[in-house]
């Protein structure tokens, strides 16, 4: 996997880092290497826990052999329980003034309609963007994963 998104940033010329997160729903566990931004985990009730990926290692394609730099973490998940991945158009997206949405207000709105479903989740999340940015020009991607666990 490493090597393959290696070789599609240099071909393209586009940094496009990622983290690698295996969901396995069955053991309820999820498995983390790489650095990219923070992964949010929302427990049955809402409570937010943010997981700084900094010691996972390096990012999935910024070397062509990573293999001496892979961390792996794994988080135990319970029902009711899930993981919010976002890239970071999401928290840097930009009101009329230059306030950027954030990470804080990004983990208040998942918690907040954390007992609807997945969908409705990303929904929301992404309605609160909009309505933050306002008439913004949105200049990076926004790419947001609402998983839950049964």
């Amino acid at each position: 996997l490493n090597r393959t998104i290696y070789n599609n940033v240099q071909r393209m010329k586009s940094d496009k880092n990622l983290s690698l997160a295996l969901l396995d729903y069955q053991e309820g566990t999820l498995r983390l290497s790489g650095q990219h931004e923070e992964i949010i985990v929302v427990r049955s009730g809402g409570q937010v826990e943010r997981i700084d990926t900094i010691d996972l290692g390096f990012p999935i394609g910024l070397e062509l052999d990573i293999t001496d730099f892979v961390a792996q973490m794994q988080v135990q998940l319970q029902s009711g329980d899930g993981v919010v991945l976002y890239t970071d158009g999401i928290t840097e997206a930009e009101d009329i003034n230059g306030v950027q949405y954030g990470l804080e207000r990004l983990c208040e709105s998942v918690s907040r309609h954390w007992q609807y479903s997945a969908y409705d989740i990303r929904q929301a999340v992404i309605e609160d963007v909009r309505s933050h940015i306002g008439q913004q020009r949105v200049y990076d991607d926004i790419t947001l994963l609402v998983l839950k666990q049964k």
